[in-house]
C-alpha cells in the first residue's frame, strides 16, 4: 500500500479515511486533525494558558506533545490517585515525559488531599468508576480556576466520544446529553473545557505514540473489572469495521442535529446550580459531592 500523500510505502492504514500514511504524513494527518478541531469550535488560541490533564496513558500524551510541537503554551496536570499498584508508575511516566519535553506539570496528590483512591474503594459502597471520575473533574477544575488557566483539555479520543454519547443514549440522560461536546464554555463556576482528540481514534494515537517514540503506561486500574464502557467499544468497534467512518458519523450528527435539543431541555428542565457552601464548585445541592465524600472519609 502506497502513501496517500507522499506515495511512499505506508505503514499504517485508516480505512474511515480511505487512506494509509507512512510515518511522516500520518502525523502531518494527525496534526491537521488536532488543528481541525481546535480551529471548528474556537477552542484556544496561543495567547492562551491551556491545562492538559495527564494521566500518562497515550491519549493525553499524545495530545499534550501534539499541542507543545504545535506552539501552543501548555501545562501539564496529573492527579495523582494513590492506586496501589498503578498510580505510582503513572505518576513517573507522566513527570519523565514532561521533563524530557521540557514542559511544565503541575501534580496533585490525593493522598494528601485526604482522597486516596484505594481508601475512598474501601470505605465507600458506591461504584468506584464514578466516583473517582468525579474526584479528576473536581481538581481539573480547581486547579484550572485556581491557576489562572484559560482553557482545560482531556485527551478524550473518538472512542471515548462516542462510547459515552452511545451509553447516554441508551439511558436518554438528557443532563449528560446536553453537554457532550468537544468543547464546553466557561459557566457558572466550569472552567473552560475542550477534547481536542475527538476525531481522532484511539487506534490513531496509538499509531502516533508508536511513530514518536512516547512511552506511556499500559496498565489496567485494578478497579475497573467489571465497567461497562469496553462492552459499548467492542459493539461500536465491529460497526466501525463493517461500516467504516459510522464512530465519527454518528458523533457529528449528533452534534449537528440533536444536542442542542437536549441543551434547550435541560435549561428548562433540569437542575440548578449553586456554589458549594463548603469549597464554592458548583452543585445541585447544598455541598458539593467532593466535600460530602471528604466528610465521610473523616468519619
Amino acid at each position: 500500500m502506497k502513501c496517500s500523500r507522499c506515495k511512499k510505502t505506508a505503514q499504517v492504514a485508516l480505512p474511515s479515511h480511505h487512506a494509509g500514511f507512512c510515518p511522516e504524513c500520518f502525523n502531518e494527518f494527525f496534526s491537521r486533525q488536532v488543528e481541525r478541531a481546535i480551529r471548528h469550535f474556537r477552542m484556544f488560541t496561543r495567547n492562551d494558558r491551556v491545562l492538559v490533564a495527564l494521566s500518562g496513558g497515550k491519549d493525553s500524551l499524545a495530545l499534550f506533545r501534539e499541542l507543545h510541537v504545535q506552539g501552543y503554551n501548555v501545562t501539564g496536570l496529573h492527579i495523582d490517585l494513590a492506586i496501589n499498584g498503578s498510580s505510582p508508575h503513572a505518576r513517573q511516566m507522566v513527570e519523565r515525559f514532561c521533563e524530557g519535553l521540557g514542559a511544565p506539570l503541575r501534580v496533585v496528590s490525593m493522598a494528601e488531599e485526604g482522597l486516596s483512591i484505594t481508601e475512598v474503594k474501601h470505605k465507600v459502597k458506591r461504584p468506584i468508576c464514578s466516583v473517582c471520575g468525579k474526584v479528576k473533574r473536581y481538581y481539573f477544575n480547581k486547579v484550572a480556576l485556581d491557576e489562572g488557566f484559560t482553557a482545560l483539555c482531556t485527551g478524550h479520543n473518538l472512542d471515548d466520544e462516542v462510547g459515552r454519547l452511545l451509553a447516554n443514549t441508551l439511558r436518554w440522560d438528557v443532563s449528560y446529553l446536553s453537554d457532550q461536546s468537544p468543547a464546553l464554555p466557561a459557566s457558572g463556576g466550569f472552567a473552560p473545557k475542550y477534547r481536542p482528540l475527538y476525531r481522532l481514534s484511539e487506534f490513531e494515537t496509538a499509531a502516533y505514540c508508536f511513530f514518536n517514540g512516547i512511552e506511556h503506561s499500559t496498565a489496567v486500574c485494578p478497579y475497573s473489572a467489571g465497567a461497562s464502557f469496553p462492552v459499548r467499544k467492542e459493539l461500536l468497534n465491529t460497526l466501525e469495521e463493517h461500516s467504516p467512518g459510522s464512530k465519527l458519523s454518528f458523533y457529528e450528527t449528533f452534534l449537528k442535529n440533536a444536542k442542542a435539543l437536549f441543551e434547550a431541555a435541560e435549561k428548562r428542565d433540569g437542575d440548578s446550580l449553586a456554589p458549594c457552601t463548603s469549597c464554592g464548585y458548583p452543585t445541585s445541592a447544598g455541598v458539593c459531592n467532593i466535600c460530602r465524600l471528604k466528610e465521610q472519609l473523616r468519619d
